[in-house]
C-alpha cells in the first residue's frame, strides 16, 4: 500500500459510496482527509471513520457547482488541515433519460455538478499546489463517457468533458508538479447512484446491473473499494511518472 503519511487529501461528495471508499482508503495510507459534502449527518460518519484510523478529518460542505462555495469550503479545509496535496473530483449526479427527452435542467444541472465542480475544484486548489511544486488530482469520469449507452447521453456527455478537462489541465499543470489523472468507472454497486438508477432501469424493465454485469469477462459489478485503490495509486508517488490518463476500472465492460 503506497505511503501518504504527511498529506492532506480533499475528496468531494465523500460522504457515502465511491466517495467515501476513496477518502477511507487515502487515510489507510496515511493522509488526513477533507470531506466535501452537503449531506452533513453520513459526512460527520466518515470523518470519524478516518479519526479511528488515528488520522485528522474535517467535515466541509460546498455544492462544486457554486465556485464561491467550493472555494469557501477548501480555505475551511486548509485552516483544519493545512495544504491540500490530494483533490479527488469525485462529486457527480445522474439524470436517466432519452436525449429528446431530457429536461433542460437535467441537462444543466448535469454538466454544473459533473463538470463545473471539476473544473472549480482545480481552479481552487491547484494553485496553491503549484507554490508547493507538489499535487495530485483525480477526476472521477466514467466508462460511458468513452462509449455510449442509451438513455445515459447526458451523463456521458458530461465524463467526455471531464476527460478531456483532465488531459488539458495534465499539460497545463504538469510543469508545476502538478499531475492530472482520471478513473473510468463501469457499473459499481453499493452507492446511492446505482441504487436509484436500478430503481429507474426497473421501472422501464431493465435487468438490474448485478444481472448485467454477471455476462462480464470478470463475472461481477464493481465495488467502490475497486476504484478506492486506483485512487491511492494514483494519489501516491508509485504513480509519479503518470499523468493526463484516463483509466477503465470496468471488469472488462470497456477495454479501450
Amino acid at each position: 500500500m503506497s505511503d501518504l503519511s504527511g498529506r492532506v487529501a480533499l475528496v468531494t461528495g465523500a460522504a457515502v459510496g465511491i466517495g467515501r471508499g476513496i477518502a477511507l482508503r487515502l487515510a489507510e495510507q496515511g493522509a488526513d482527509v477533507a470531506i466535501l459534502d452537503l449531506d452533513e449527518d453520513a459526512a460527520a460518519a466518515t470523518v470519524a471513520e478516518i479519526e479511528a484510523y488515528g488520522r485528522r478529518a474535517a467535515r466541509v460542505a460546498a455544492d462544486v457547482a457554486d465556485r464561491a462555495a467550493f472555494a469557501a469550503a477548501h480555505a475551511e479545509a486548509v485552516a483544519a488541515l493545512g495544504g491540500v496535496d490530494i483533490l479527488v473530483n469525485n462529486a457527480g449526479i445522474l439524470r436517466i433519460a432519452a436525449l429528446l427527452e431530457m429536461e433542460s435542467e437535467d441537462w444543466r444541472r448535469q454538466f454544473a455538478v459533473n463538470v463545473d465542480g471539476v473544473l472549480h475544484g482545480a481552479q481552487v486548489v491547484a494553485p496553491d499546489m503549484l507554490a508547493r511544486g507538489r499535487g495530485s488530482i483525480v477526476n472521477m469520469a466514467s466508462w460511458v463517457g468513452k462509449s455510449a449507452m442509451v438513455d445515459y447521453g447526458g451523463y456521458g456527455a458530461t465524463k467526455a468533458a471531464v476527460i478531456s478537462l483532465t488531459r488539458t489541465l495534465a499539460m497545463e499543470l504538469g510543469s508545476g508538479g502538478v499531475r492530472v489523472n482520471a478513473i473510468c468507472p463501469g457499473t459499481i454497486v453499493e452507492t446511492r447512484m446505482r441504487d436509484a438508477a436500478d430503481q429507474e432501469n426497473a421501472r422501464r424493465g431493465v435487468p438490474s446491473a448485478a444481472e448485467r454485469c454477471a455476462a462480464l469477462p470478470l463475472g461481477r459489478p464493481g465495488l467502490p473499494d475497486d476504484i478506492a485503490k486506483l485512487a491511492g495509486f494514483l494519489a501516491s508517488d508509485d504513480s509519479a511518472y503518470m499523468t493526463g490518463q484516463a483509466i477503465n476500472v470496468t471488469g472488462g465492460l470497456w477495454m479501450t
